[in-house]
């Protein structure tokens, strides 16, 4: 079993946490949290043996009741892997701690992809993690992009990407995050940081992105034009795209016109959270007009990243191959959402711990 501890309990540490508790490989030592608010609660009432992530607050969690099982070192030394899905710019400070006790670490996508021995998406580049030292698992955003493009890079060839992303203002949670009545071009010059994001997975694709923040904290939205290295039909690309675990092809008949029954659909579905693991790729936008590709997807930026965290756990200690972690993590996930319009639905939900 590979013991994984957790540094970092938010939005995607406690999905990663709950992922990891699905894996029949591994077992979760335990959760780090710098203060004794809701989540460290949640932790708790899961069963999660619960660290301070910062040792001079401890004595907080004794003043709110909470036991804790010891200090963020002792999580580390315990652990075989740390996932460290702390905020933007504290996981590369942690790095040292990390290498002081030889413990091979994944950061989240906000660190920055020279501060790790290799950026990391499951689909794309797996075997780069196999080993390292330090691995991240890139932005949301980039990871949906990545997963685009691995099978139309290695059936027919990218000549040219360009990508308009209308990006969430903030998480449903983060009441200070904005714009709140507004919509801004973010940044204002061309690219965005998510070309350059893509390239740290694909460095030959030559990919332009521009960003545009938008007052919304369901989903992302990506507008894609792909000038392709070949003439495929948009049937050919939907079948291609279809056979994808990782993308989940919106049919025309579902009646979902947007990210807000997105979320309602993966809700309905029994979803953890309306959480959805996959690019959610509207099929009827598929089209081509001869080698360029047109395309609308959108991306959880709650939850896309979870699965290949769970892949990176596994490439970073080499214990299984691209293509048998994937399936694992798909199958012990529920990843691989499918509309009852285009045939029989694959499992959609976790199984539990003890399945």
């Amino acid at each position: 079993m590979i013991r994984v501890g957790v540094n970092g309990y938010g939005t995607i540490g406690k999905r990663v946490a709950d992922a990891i508790g699905a894996q029949p490989d591994m077992t979760l030592t335990g959760v780090a949290k710098t203060q004794p608010n809701y989540e460290a609660e949640a932790a708790v009432r899961k069963g999660y043996p619960l660290y301070a992530a910062i040792p001079e607050r401890s004595d907080r969690f004794a003043e709110a009741g909470i036991d804790l099982a010891g200090e963020v070192e002792d999580l580390i030394i315990a652990s075989d892997v740390i996932v460290d899905a702390t905020p933007s710019g504290i996981g590369e400070a942690n790095c040292e701690l990390y290498r002081q006790y030889e413990t091979p670490a994944i950061l989240q996508g906000g660190e920055d992809a020279d501060a790790v021995d290799a950026s990391f998406v499951a689909r794309a580049n797996y075997d780069d993690a196999i080993d390292a030292d330090v691995v991240r698992v890139v932005s949301c955003n980039t990871t949906g992009l990545s997963r685009l493009l691995a099978p139309l890079q290695e059936t027919y060839g990218v000549e040219k990407a360009r990508v308009t992303l209308i990006r969430r203002g903030g998480d449903p949670g983060q009441v200070d995050r904005g714009p709140i009545n507004d919509i801004l071009p973010d940044p204002i010059t061309v690219p965005s940081h998510h070309g350059p994001d893509v390239n740290t997975i694909y460095p030959d694709v030559n990919i332009d992105t521009l960003g545009v923040k938008v007052p919304a904290t369901l989903m992302h939205l990506h507008s894609v034009n792909i000038t392709l290295e070949s003439e495929p039909s948009a049937a050919e690309v939907r079948e291609l795209l279809s056979a994808e675990s990782r993308l989940f092809l919106v049919p025309q008949e579902a009646g979902i016109d947007g990210t807000g029954k997105l979320k309602e659909f993966a809700m309905d579905t029994g979803r953890p959270r309306g959480d959805l693991w996959e690019n959610c790729i509207w099929a009827d936008s598929i089209s081509t007009d001869g080698r360029d590709l047109y395309l609308f997807q959108s991306i959880h930026q709650e939850a896309d990243v979870v699965p290949e965290n769970i892949d990176a756990i596994r490439a970073i200690t080499d214990r299984e191959s691209q293509a048998d972690s994937m399936a694992i993590t798909d199958d012990r996930l529920g990843v691989g959402l499918e509309s009852l319009f285009e045939g029989i639905r694959q499992r959609v939900v976790p199984h539990s711990a003890d399945d």
